[in-house]
């Protein structure tokens, strides 16, 4: 099963999507995501000069063989565009591999470990009580578990508040949009939040919160120690995890469970907070950590030391990640939850796909494959538009971590 075709296909229906689409000479077709957010073009090139030339002639079924060959082959190992890169030709080769045997491809991964995967939505507003009326909303359409983020007083922007919609993207274009921060205002403003939403909505509802790695590590244990009386599922990204051993000062001060690692490229990236069980759950993704085949690596190290998954799923990466994001879920024993924000519906338009949703949790389908196709011809009304993620400077100007 001789690889023919590969190529990349780049749009903006909405924010902008890197696909890789691989064909063999039986005429069976595969999709990876290789979207790599305010750094597209990156991603697309190196995969359109580098890595798809070397894909004609493979056997498209020696999925471990060519994951190797592009990951030690290159040399120069890891890094965000390299394994967005690998991690789009695998799920490509996966999506394939389960194509061929006419199966959904959680079916090749060792078959369903759940019924359904359970999924967070993401809730947000201008003050408390919009942040309030936000929750609500997504109790109403049937999430058990939703992520709260509010706007903080005295600050101009806040990370992961909305402007309307579900359909949050902080990328806008020409030049990145610079936000505020002051470190005590909004360690003084969280707590009350969530003290607020505990009494809203009592003890059984799953909540979550994202500080998007902007604490030092004894802020952030002061913060998930006065997080506990709320029980959050999780306190995510609480510090910046180039420094993995900072995860040992939050842990000797609070049982708030931590999660941590969208931004992770590989499994050394997270090998010391795993072994040393300083987080309860590894956000990993799909598109950023090298593909399916990385990411069960991944999983089944954690799985070793109770560790959970909660992969990164929010509308930077296309349905063809969330898609194969879904089939890992399922397949996994060690799943935790997953991160699940709303496409528009011009992107679900271009990517037609069978993963469903109901009663807070989702299910990829049974679809042959990973159930996702790319309209080409739509997708070509959408060319791609330059785009930058937001910086983040103190309030005396220094720049800080957004």
């Amino acid at each position: 099963m001789k690889i023919v075709e590969a190529k990349v296909i780049v749009c903006c229906p909405g924010r902008n999507f890197v696909t890789v689409k691989i064909t063999t000479e039986d005429g069976v077709s595969g999709l990876g995501d290789a979207t790599l957010n305010g750094r597209e073009l990156a991603v697309a090139s190196y995969l359109s000069e580098h890595i798809l030339p070397l894909l004609k002639g493979r056997d498209a079924r020696r999925i471990e063989d060519t994951w190797q060959y592009l990951y030690k082959g290159a040399y120069w190992r890891r890094g965000p565009v390299t394994m967005s890169a690998i991690a789009a030709v695998d799920t490509a080769l996966w999506d394939i591999k389960a194509k061929t045997a006419n199966v959904p491809l959680y079916q090749l991964l060792g078959g369903a470990s759940r019924d359904a995967v359970l999924v967070y939505g993401h809730a947000s507003g201008s003050d408390i009580e919009e942040t309030v009326k936000a929750v609500a909303t997504y109790v109403q359409l049937g999430y058990k578990a939703i992520r709260a983020q509010s706007s903080i007083p005295g600050l101009n922007n806040t990370y992961g508040v909305g402007h309307g919609g579900m359909h949050y993207e902080p990328a806008e274009k020409d030049a990145p949009p610079e936000n505020q921060w002051f470190t005590e205002h909004y360690l003084n403003f969280v707590p009350q939040l969530f003290a607020r939403l505990r009494k809203e909505f009592g003890p059984d509802l799953q909540l979550l919160h994202d500080v998007h790695h902007r604490l030092t590590p004894i802020e952030a244990a002061r913060l998930g120690k006065e997080l506990e009386p709320s029980h959050l599922f999780w306190l995510e990204d609480p510090v910046p995890a180039e420094l993995q051993e900072s995860f040992r000062i939050i842990r000797q001060h609070t049982t708030t469970p931590l999660a941590v690692g969208e931004v992770f490229n590989s499994i050394y990236d997270c090998q010391t907070l795993i072994q040393e069980q300083l987080i309860d759950y590894i956000r990993a993704s799909v598109v950023h950590a090298g593909g399916i085949t990385h990411l069960r690596k991944i999983a089944t190290l954690a799985e070793i030391y109770h560790v959970r998954t909660g992969s990164h799923g929010a509308t930077d990466l296309s349905p063809v990640c969330m898609a194969a994001a879904l089939h890992f879920d399922l397949s996994i024993h060690n799943f935790g939850i997953q991160e699940y924000m709303r496409h528009t519906a011009e992107t679900d338009a271009v990517f037609p796909h069978s993963y469903t949703f109901e009663n807070g949790h989702m299910h990829p389908g049974e679809a042959p494959g990973l159930g996702v196709e790319i309209d080409e011809s739509l997708a070509a009304r959408y060319p791609y538009q330059r785009a930058y993620l937001p910086i983040n400077r103190k309030l005396d100007g220094t720049l800080h971590s957004w």
